[in-house]
């Protein structure tokens, strides 16, 4: 078996090498089988005993009579086939062939595939590369079990090669960096793939900058050698670092209260970021040390984040603004007063919410820019949607006759949509259903018609007694807007119509069919609780949102999956794999 293998590998090596040194075809046919090197190879042996072969041993004189075994006449044949097929002008070709002759030969897993990548890519003379590693032709490298390579008897680092992975090629063993990329913090979780393509390239741009490496996207033989090594450092942004990351950051930060002025957004990691982060660590009982690591940026984004802003509990004349202009729009269903209290509180998500913002119940700058311009949304509360603002519509409906008593649940289902209808009709106000900006000033107002002393709601209450939504979406709906965006691209932190992240993409096509879903993170998902939850994976169907750690998609038809996926770039369509399986946590299911 040793011999078998040295020989396989060794004219594959000899096609590669003799193809790059840009030789003849006829040429390239006698490299592979009478051009072996001179020089002797070095290769281990059983037990302590190292023994030396000239390169002639491994081919007998022409005229002495040789029976090959089945696997050395293979081995031969396809290294006569790819002599055939790769001319000089095209040294692509019979890298690629090359390549995939290693991987069918050796291939056990991703890891196994990177190095193969490696031996097929390999640029030193042959000699020179076995004599520094005399480990790929021993007994002991190759298990003589499963007939693979056994990983942990080669150091990676040892080894000479091209520069492999950069901006267009494909490979399998790219979903293996692609991997680990994603668990070191430095591309968000997607199914990984076989295409190193431009976001691939900026993660490695990071990992760069962590690790101190020259940021060129471009994995050689220092960056990738660090990688593999285990003791890569995680994603960690701190003082003196540049990039767009920093800029999403810097954006948060601003939006939470601690950088004070947009000029601050520079992309720059500078002091007054610094200090903000620090601010903001302090804050909320992390240790301040003005680095964002995972445990900073899942801060950032939660529903637990200490803002330094106007918040609940707070009273000024500026908060009295933002109510009117909230009560203007359809959000507040209290009176002003400049107290900013639960009503307001509930005021401020859901304008957040229908507003394309990060919902966190604070009045922050950008929500305050938004609730200033002439773009903001006015209020729509619909079936399906949930919370204080739709309990307070209820208390209201139930105070003029329209809903029986103890039917405030905070649910908007058909009992409540048929309540808004009549109070609506006998208001004078289109029926639709829909408590906008007009419905909700009649039902604050001081001249509401009443209902009849008999409610026109009907028993029972407009709670969440369904398992899922009720209104006009549907599943086919749903599958249909997804399947529209097929192709768009994969932005981080993007939410549509035309750029998304996973979670923005959810978001955007759930709104798109009615359902009122905030903008949440794909952490967010897993304790969502608005829907019917989903523990097994087997039990999901078309129409479900899963949750994959890291993750988020919509479950498509015969076992598929649509979602907005870093490793390739853009929204995609594909079969479930045991990639979505093995990291599922739970569903949700919107549409009965």
């Amino acid at each position: 078996m040793k011999q078998k293998k040295a020989i396989s590998l060794f004219i594959i090596l000899c096609l590669v090498l003799t193809t790059l040194a840009g030789c003849s075809d006829a040429d390239l046919k006698s490299s592979v089988r009478d051009g072996l090197p001179e020089e002797k190879l070095s290769f281990a042996g059983s037990g302590e005993q190292t023994k030396t072969v000239a390169a002639s041993e491994f081919e007998p004189e022409p005229d002495t009579a040789v029976t090959e075994t089945p696997a050395q006449q293979v081995a031969a044949d396809e290294a006569d086939g790819v002599a055939d097929d790769a001319a000089c002008e095209n040294p692509d070709a019979a890298f690629t062939v090359a390549n995939a002759l290693l991987s069918s030969d050796y291939e056990t897993d991703l890891e196994t595939q990177l190095v193969n990548f490696y031996f097929s890519e390999h640029y030193a003379t042959v000699s020179a590369y076995a004599a520094a590693n005399p480990e790929i032709f021993s007994d002991d490298y190759i298990d003589p079990d499963t007939d693979t390579f056994d990983l942990s008897t080669i150091d990676l680092s040892t080894i000479e090669f091209l520069k492999l992975y950069y901006n267009g090629v494909s490979d399998p063993t790219v979903a293996y960096i692609q991997q680990l990329l994603m668990d070191l913090g430095f591309m968000e979780s997607a199914e990984p793939t076989q295409y190193y393509g431009s976001i691939t390239t900026q993660a490695v741009k990071l990992f760069q900058r962590q690790n101190d490496l020259k940021e060129d996207g471009v994995l050689g033989e220092e960056s990738l050698g660090i990688l593999l090594s285990g003791e890569a450092k995680h994603y960690t942004a701190k003082l003196g670092m540049e990039g767009s990351d920093i800029k999403r950051i810097q954006q948060r930060l601003y939006e939470l209260g601690y950088l004070d002025s947009k000029k601050s957004i520079n992309g720059r990691f500078d002091d007054s970021t610094d200090k903000a982060v620090k601010a903001l660590q302090s804050a909320n009982g992390l240790s301040a040390d003005g680095k964002v690591g995972e445990m900073t940026i899942e801060l950032m984004y939660s529903d637990e984040v200490v803002a330094n802003l106007l918040s609940f509990g707070d009273k000024s004349d500026v908060v009295l603004e933002c109510q009117k202009r909230l009560k203007e729009l359809g959000y507040l269903t209290t009176a002003p007063d400049g107290n900013y209290g639960s009503d307001t509180l509930a005021a401020v998500k859901l304008f957040q919410s229908r507003n394309n913002l990060v919902v966190d119940g604070y009045l922050g700058p950008t929500t305050r820019e938004v609730l200033d311009s002439g773009s903001a949304v006015a209020n729509g509360l619909l079936i399906g949607d949930e919370g204080d603002t739709v309990k307070r519509v209820q208390q209201l409906l139930i105070k003029y006759g329209y809903m029986s008593s103890g039917s405030d649940t905070g649910y908007f289902g058909e009992v409540t949509d048929k309540a808004v209808r009549s109070f609506q009709k006998k208001n004078g106000l289109t029926a639709d259903g829909n408590v906008g900006a007009k419905t909700m000033a009649k039902l604050t107002g001081d001249y509401v018609v009443k209902a009849n002393d008999t409610t026109t709601g009907g028993g029972g209450g407009g709670g969440k007694v369904d398992t899922g939504y009720a209104g006009s979406g549907s599943v086919s709906e749903l599958l249909k807007v997804a399947l529209s965006k097929l192709g768009c691209k994969y932005v981080w932190g993007a939410k549509g119509p035309n750029q998304f992240d996973c979670s923005g993409f959810v978001y955007w096509c759930l709104n798109q069919v009615g359902v009122k879903q905030s903008y949440i993170t794909s952490k967010g998902w897993r304790t969502v609780g608005k829907y019917k939850k989903i523990t097994s994976y087997s039990s999901l169907k078309a129409g479900d949102i899963i949750v994959v750690t890291g993750h988020v998609g919509i479950i498509g038809e015969n076992g598929t999956v649509i979602d907005a996926s870093s490793s390739q770039g853009k929204i995609c369509h594909r079969k479930l794999s045991s990639w979505w399986s093995s990291r599922f946590i739970c569903g949700w299911r919107i549409f009965e």
